[in-house]
């Protein structure tokens, strides 16, 4: 009986780490930063990303993450270099970002594809208030960005 219940508990616990696994963790790059393909500054530098682009956290290890970008490169960047502050990037021809979350709304700007704005909040219906460096806001339907 005791072994039956350790199983169980072992494969309660293996479920769990799969559900995180596939959560969607996003961040953004707090500072222009190196990518690199493996785990130290060692290893062969990718490329420089900019500050306040948004990344995927894909892996989680000693102060490393593996990150994917919106074109879905994965490289790693130092934990340190990732904020807390959300960002979306734009990944459409034109985003147009309008006064409500309404289709029929008045229209504050438009923004071109990879511009980055400051995610606001997210209302759940299929749009996101945002904010653009200039300070203008408003709201942009969720599949006209990246970062969500």
């Amino acid at each position: 009986m005791p072994m039956r219940l350790l199983r169980a508990f072992f494969t309660a616990m293996l479920a769990g780490a799969a559900v995180e696994a596939h959560a969607l963790d996003y961040r953004s790059i707090a500072a222009p930063a190196i990518l690199y393909d493996a785990p130290s500054t060692k290893s062969k530098p990718l490329h420089i990303i900019n500050a306040g682009t948004p990344v995927e956290s894909v892996v989680v290890m000693e102060g490393w993450v593996k990150v994917r970008d919106m074109q879905g490169t994965l490289a790693w960047v130092e934990a340190k270099q990732l904020s807390d502050k959300r960002t979306v990037q734009v990944r459409v021809e034109r985003a147009h970002i309008l006064a409500e979350a309404n289709e029929k709304a008045a229209r504050v700007f438009e923004a071109e594809r990879d511009v980055v704005l400051d995610l606001l909040e997210s209302t759940g219906n299929g749009w996101v208030k945002v904010r653009h460096r200039d300070g203008q806001s408003g709201y942009v339907r969720t599949l006209q960005v990246w970062g969500l």
